[in-house]
């Protein structure tokens, strides 16, 4: 079983779509986080040492986590998927978007 976290900014549209979308995948645990300190889950480093593998949705969230949370991120996958924040919680072309870049990091 692997553990994997979704992180976005705010944690409403893109990474609580990618955790939904991901949910019911054999094998795998998965959570989502916002990098930004008022978001619905906000990350903290108890998650990241949940993940097995923290996926971000742009290079800026890399930075973030990177940079708040490196120690927590000893040993783990921190991957980037670059998508833009275009897209509306569950928005047909995310789902189709996150389900063509994520499982090759699985």
């Amino acid at each position: 079983m692997k553990n994997v976290l979704f992180v976005c900014s705010q944690n409403k549209l893109r990474s609580p779509t990618a955790e939904q979308v991901f949910a019911s995948w054999p094998d795998i645990e998965v959570s989502s986080a916002g990098t930004n300190n008022d978001a619905e889950n906000p990350l903290s480093s108890e998650l990241i040492e949940w993940a097995d593998i923290v996926f971000v949705m742009e290079k800026a969230h890399r930075a973030k986590v990177q940079g708040k949370h490196r120690s927590a991120l000893k040993g783990k996958r921190l991957i980037c998927l670059h998508i833009p924040d275009d897209y509306d919680f569950m928005d047909p072309s995310l789902v189709q978007l996150l389900k063509a870049k994520v499982p090759r990091h699985l």
